[in-house]
């Protein structure tokens, strides 16, 4: 772990904050040490001296107000400088360059592996958390009548790659109808196990869905689909790096992560752990050059790629790393209950997510009866600044808005679309 006062200091330096706030913002910084000293993560997280330095990492506009984290993160400043100066490096000699800058990668690939809990030779780094789940999805060998669980609320893309072996090559696509959420993981658990049956090759399912911030009962799933020798894919685009864990407590098989999310790593970044002995029999999406049937890296080689994403990876790990995975998780549910516990009770107001630690974090959907979830995206933003994303399940399940909170965000901000909303939900949208 790094010294978080170095880090905090760090954080902001780039910009040239501490030239332009001085002694003062120096202050600040040690002052919000002293005060985080000793405190636990549920402490910290309503620090907001010490958040505020965080804050200071990211470059967003503070004329708006992001809640809609879940998409795509917003810019960490090292991240940004990082890219921009490999960028910059790549063209000096061009290929040269890039082979210099590629073999930076495997400190990447080693770090995330280091928080995933795995070896760094079960790390494919790839171009996005869709492709990470296409990788075992198109590569895993199936028989015509081979059956796939996973569910009605798991990722679209990713249920349409599974959807289309289907229709290629004949094999069973089971789609659990979980009920409209939030759903108990006990009845997760039992809608699951009720459609396995000894054609059963593989379980879905997300760590947690992007619908709702919906965990799943992943441990329980694992152990009863080993016991019966199924394996199980874990789609975790909105678990890496949002909670504390590691593979090993959840006993999956194949994981996948978007790292332009949680890590706030550079857009267009993902990756897949896949066991080593699993590696021979994964197909990649497409040929490698040179096909080493048990090479991880057999799943990167997809063609030209500029390296300077992939190695600015790095910044984000060492970003998160300064701060602490507890102290994050514990942040981004303080926020997400600020709010949660002032909309909850409100009139006409559904809550589509549990708001349990054991089953959430910083992602809550709700709705609003009577009013056009749409329209009231539309207005938060055009009329307040504050930009959400509207959630309408093809199911008819869900139909509210999605809010997504980050560290990138103060009380105050997280306030305002507090006392926001209760006007809206009060007054109604304007005609």
């Amino acid at each position: 772990m790094l010294n978080r006062r170095c880090f905090l200091r760090s954080c902001i330096a780039g910009a040239g904050a501490l030239s332009v706030a001085g002694k003062d913002m120096a202050e600040q910084i040690l002052a919000a040490e002293r005060d985080a000293a000793g405190s636990n993560p549920e402490q910290i997280a309503s620090n907001e001296d010490f958040w505020f330095i965080i804050q200071q990492a990211f470059t967003e506009d503070r004329n708006i107000v992001n809640l809609n984290n879940g998409t795509i993160q917003n810019g960490l400043r090292i991240v940004q400088d990082a890219v921009r100066r490999h960028n910059e490096f790549s063209g000096n000699a061009a290929a040269h360059s890039m082979m210099v800058l590629a073999k930076e990668i495997e400190s990447c690939r080693r770090r995330l592996a280091s928080h995933l809990g795995c070896d760094s030779e079960e790390v494919a780094i790839c171009r996005s958390g869709t492709e990470a789940g296409h990788i075992p999805i198109m590569g895993l060998e199936l028989e015509r009548g081979d059956e796939v669980i996973t569910t009605n609320m798991d990722y679209p893309k990713l249920i349409s790659a599974w959807k289309q072996r289907q229709k290629r090559e004949g094999i069973v696509l089971k789609l659990v109808a979980l009920p409209s959420p939030p759903v108990k993981l006990d009845e997760f658990y039992r809608l699951i196990e009720e459609q396995v049956t000894p054609k059963t090759r593989l379980i879905h399912v997300c760590h947690m869905t992007h619908w709702t911030g919906q965990m799943a009962p992943v441990r329980r799933i694992s152990e009863m689909a080993h016991s019966k020798g199924i394996e199980v894919l874990v789609d975790g685009a909105h678990g890496f790096m949002h909670v504390p864990f590691k593979l090993s407590d959840l006993g999956c098989d194949y994981y996948t992560a978007s790292l332009h999310k949680w890590l706030m790593a550079p857009p267009g970044n993902g990756c897949v752990r896949i066991p080593k002995d699993r590696i021979p029999r994964i197909w990649p999406l497409t040929p490698p050059w040179m096909d080493d049937p048990k090479d991880i890296r057999r799943y990167e080689d997809v063609g030209t790629r500029m390296p300077a994403n992939r190695v600015a990876i790095a910044e984000a790990i060492t970003f998160n790393d300064g701060i602490g995975i507890e102290r994050k998780s514990a942040r981004i549910r303080y926020l997400r209950d600020r709010w949660a516990g002032r909309l909850r009770n409100l009139p006409r107001v559904r809550f589509y997510s549990s708001l349990d630690p054991a089953e959430s974090c910083g992602i809550a959907t709700f709705g609003v009866e009577g009013m056009d979830m749409g329209k009231l995206a539309q207005h938060l933003f055009d009329k307040w600044g504050i930009v959400v994303s509207p959630m309408k399940h093809p199911d008819g399940l869900i139909d509210g808005i999605r809010v997504v909170v980050n560290v990138s965000l103060s009380a105050k901000e997280i306030d305002y679309f507090a006392d926001v909303m209760e006007t809206v939900i009060k007054k109604g949208l304007p005609a």
